[in-house]
């Protein structure tokens, strides 16, 4: 049996891009025939692109081009909240005659990797959410193609930003526990979640302002289930629990409760829990999660509405565009039990010869 002749990889972009000694963004400029590139870098670019073979059949259609109505949007396959904002965004786009390309972000394919696939299908503008990237590299690309960020805060010329007001809805969760009898709040942060210090501070300025400033406490969390599941087994190894936990998101908020329950320790009865984005998991009956809508159908229109903006010229500065949040009370926040004392002991384990031995 003769094997068959192994098809070799195409080239990428961003082979393209070290052949001709330029960014990636600045290749996909080119490719748009958008403004901000010199002939020389263009005539440069093109040779390189022609040498290696990337897309050479498409190369004088992308110069012809330059509205492709395509807006790139980055999601991290792990984070519900995105997954709900997206769809929401692709309806907004689809509203304005636009569509959206998705770039998934994965534990093998990071958010830089995910822009450069974006720029490849010719996207006018990228949305970026939750984005981790520097300041540097994010000047880099909003000076290549218009850039929206959701949900970070960031002062960057020709960066808009869509976002909920951060330090307002984790305040409303405080304002919402207090008001319930709890003294003895502690926080699940998100750890260097970019977004982290705004709840954090939100967390801290609500206990203050109802006079609990000696009982602020803050844990280094993150925004998974592993991270709730950690912070929560910090809390179980003092005697004495909180009466009641905000964590950073709805999944930190899940692993918090699912280590407190494996203890022992009754969610609401014993201690309430609290979550943030209000995604589909905390919705469900089974988990009746209290926790804080940022309102994603709005945020996406906000977010399409500023990309659309700026590409169609309707905008000249950076915009910062601030949402507030609201808060969604159920089952998983009550009020504390007035003989709560010491942290719950679970009960001992009975042995069971036949198991013990398998």
């Amino acid at each position: 049996m003769t094997d068959l002749p192994t098809r070799p990889k195409p080239p990428t972009i961003r082979e393209v891009a070290h052949a001709a000694g330029v960014s990636t963004a600045l290749v996909s400029v080119v490719f748009r025939g958008a403004p901000g590139a010199s002939e020389q870098t263009r005539a440069r670019v093109f040779a390189a692109a022609e040498q290696l073979g990337y897309r050479a059949n498409r190369t004088a259609s992308l110069m012809k081009l330059r509205h492709t109505k395509h807006l790139g949007v980055t999601l991290n396959v792990r984070s519900a909240f995105e997954a709900e904002l997206t769809e929401n965004i692709q309806a907004a786009a689809a509203q304005l005659g636009y569509e959206i390309v998705l770039s998934l972000i994965t534990a093998t394919h990071d958010e830089n990797r995910a822009i450069e696939t974006l720029l490849s299908f010719r996207c006018e503008s990228v949305i970026l959410l939750g984005s981790q990237l520097p300041a540097t590299r994010l000047r880099e690309l909003a000076r290549e193609l218009p850039l929206v960020l959701v949900g970070r805060r960031v002062n960057l010329d020709h960066v808009d930003v869509v976002r909920s007001a951060d330090h307002r809805g984790q305040a409303l969760v405080v304002e919402h526990l207090a008001g319930l009898g709890h003294r003895d709040i502690v926080h699940v942060d998100g750890g260097q979640q970019p977004i982290s210090a705004q709840r954090r501070q939100g967390y801290r300025a609500a206990m203050r302002r109802r006079g609990l400033g000696d009982h602020v406490r803050v844990l280094t969390g993150g925004d998974s289930e592993h991270d709730g599941h950690r912070a929560a087994d910090e809390l179980l190894r003092n005697q004495q629990l909180p009466t009641a936990v905000c964590a950073f998101n709805d999944h930190c908020a899940l692993g918090v409760i699912d280590a407190l329950t494996n203890a022992g320790v009754r969610v609401p009865s014993d201690c309430s829990v609290t979550g943030y984005d209000n995604t589909i998991v905390a919705q469900l009956t089974a988990i009746n999660l209290t926790s804080v809508s940022q309102e994603p159908p709005i945020l996406a229109q906000s977010a399409v509405r500023a990309a659309i903006d700026r590409l169609e010229g309707r905008a000249a500065v950076a915009t910062d565009t601030v949402l507030q949040p609201r808060l969604v009370a159920r089952g998983s926040s009550t009020s504390p039990h007035p003989h709560r004392h010491a942290r719950p002991v679970p009960p001992a384990r009975v042995p069971n010869p036949q198991r013990d031995e398998l």
